[in-house]
């Protein structure tokens, strides 16, 4: 056993290559929550993460001989980033397996620091496994990502760190769970030294192997993992990293995608940084548990612990972190396919935002609408559901849906046979409520509109695709109809796309 974790920790070797990261103020969040909460800023690091505590303290205490062989590790990013840094101070070769999976730019992040990448597997247990091999076959050092208690005692300075900053009362401190190195390392130090102070544990609910082992008595292994906070996407937790949280661990929140979502854009809007899934797993816990326990008028603090974000993943933070903050409802709304319906219908929206809009004409009876609306909360969604079943309009509440949200709002459309003499047009709104009102009223009740589409991407114009079907007698009312309105448009009726995807 290595329970001296106090000694272990007040000894560790970090700061040759790591800062004492800040403990900021998040005042919105703050506000938000009634409560005052602490950010613990590990994503300053050099390495955009915590993990370069752990590597450095466990190879700086390697001796000659065993840095003469030198060290290799399996991580799909911030690890091996560490163990890279670490290697690249202290003059040994390092050898890092990384899944194939990983993107570029974490290999090339690992590589110019010097460690020799060796690609293998798709995940990070195949990684493990071919990083063993090595191992025994090169006779190399293997540094343990999270499962080793000096590099449990390395992560453990971010708790030391905390006290030191903030001595005033605690409530509770908040640390994402991959394997369990962070939090166990936190946890043994804050619970030696003031034991008052509650250790909230958060993990993705699709990769909570901490709770179920915890409430198993025994390490769990999950058959999978959901991968969004690859960071924290781990099958088994550790055997010392377990004994440890079930000693000192108050508390496991599970959150989903969404809610890590919702909590990468609150710290972007405290920050103006942009913190990984994994990275963000505590706030986002913070949240839930603030909401669960009904919490005000405490200090929370929580563990920023990674921004190793990949640039092509926040189209997709963005879309769902509206929807994780509950304000965003998605409904699927069926309306009468006759003129003036699709006007009635946004007239029952009354003054909410609209975030989204998709439709296209299906047969003459019904029109299915997929819309998104900004809501203040959940239970205004639940009003606006309520408002329009009780105008006779069918309404599913698609919110919570997966598929909804992942696939059917890109896929809402196709040929529309039936339409005839219709025109598309590509529109730029002014992106302010009623604007679309303003276009609907000035539009002549008889031309029906037979494919909209609509997304608020957060400009201050709003690009909208319109397909109206207007009689040939009509189009020159149409195009008084089109000056008059004085928006931004361009005719996209011969366009080739059109044509072969929605005509």
């Amino acid at each position: 056993m290595h329970d001296d974790y106090l000694q272990k920790i007040l000894n560790a070797r970090v700061y040759d290559v790591a800062v004492e990261s800040p403990l900021d103020l998040a005042p919105q969040l703050s506000a938000r929550t009634a409560n005052r909460v602490l950010l613990k800023r590990e994503d300053l690091q050099s390495v955009f993460s915590f993990k370069l505590r752990g590597a450095y303290n466990k190879m700086s205490r390697l001796d000659a001989f065993q840095l003469a062989r030198g060290v290799i590790a399996a991580s799909a990013g911030n690890h091996a980033q560490g163990v890279a840094l670490a290697a690249q101070r202290l003059g040994c070769r390092a050898v890092i397996v990384m899944p194939v999976t990983t993107p570029q730019i974490k290999v090339d992040a690992v590589r110019q620091r010097g460690a020799e990448v060796v690609l293998a597997g798709d995940g990070y247990d195949d990684a493990y496994a071919r990083a063993r091999e090595i191992e025994r076959a090169q006779h190399l050092v293997f540094v343990h990502p999270y499962d080793d208690p000096d590099v449990i005692a390395g992560q453990g300075t971010i708790g030391m760190e905390v006290l030191r900053q903030h001595p005033d009362p605690i409530h509770a401190i908040y640390c994402a769970i991959g394997g369990g190195g962070l939090i166990a390392g936190v946890a043994a130090y804050v619970k030696r030294v003031r034991p008052e102070i509650r250790i909230i544990g958060v993990e993705a609910s699709d990769a909570d192997a901490m709770a179920r082992s915890l409430a198993a008595g025994r390490r769990v292994r999950l058959d999978q993992v959901g991968l969004f906070a690859d960071g924290a996407a781990v099958k088994e937790v550790g055997e010392e990293t377990f004994r440890l949280c079930r000693q000192h661990v108050d508390e496991i929140v599970l959150v989903d995608t969404d809610a890590i979502c919702a909590a990468i854009k609150d710290v972007f809007e405290d920050t103006r940084s942009i913190l990984e899934p994994a990275g963000a797993l505590a706030v986002a816990g913070m949240k839930a548990h603030v909401e669960q326990h009904d919490l005000h008028g405490q200090t929370l603090v929580a563990v920023a612990s990674g921004a190793n974000m990949n640039f092509d993943r926040l189209r997709f933070v963005a879309e769902r972190a509206e929807v994780g903050e509950h304000r965003e409802a998605v409904l699927a709304v069926s309306i009468p396919e006759k003129p003036g319906s699709f006007r009635r219908f946004c007239h029952l929206l009354g003054a909410r935002s609209v975030t989204e809009f998709n439709y296209r004409y299906a047969d003459a009876s019904d029109a299915h609408v997929f819309v998104g609306v900004q809501v203040p909360t959940r239970e205004e969604a639940e009003r606006l559901v309520e408002t329009l079943r009780g105008h006779g309009l069918p309404t599913l509440d698609l919110t919570q849906d997966e598929l909804a949200k992942l696939h059917v709002r890109h896929m809402v459309g196709g040929h529309a046979p039936r339409v005839d003499h219709e025109l598309v047009f590509r529109f730029e709104f002014p992106e302010r409520p009623g604007a679309l009102m303003q276009f609907l009223s000035a539009m002549r009740s008889e031309w029906n509109i037979s494919l909209f589409h609509y997304r608020n991407h957060g400009a201050d114009t709003g690009r909208v695709l319109v397909g109206i079907q207007v009689p040939p007698e009509d189009r020159p009312a149409f195009r008084e109809f089109l000056s008059r309105l004085n928006y931004a448009h361009r005719e996209e009726t011969t366009n080739p796309v059109y044509r072969l995807f929605l005509g």
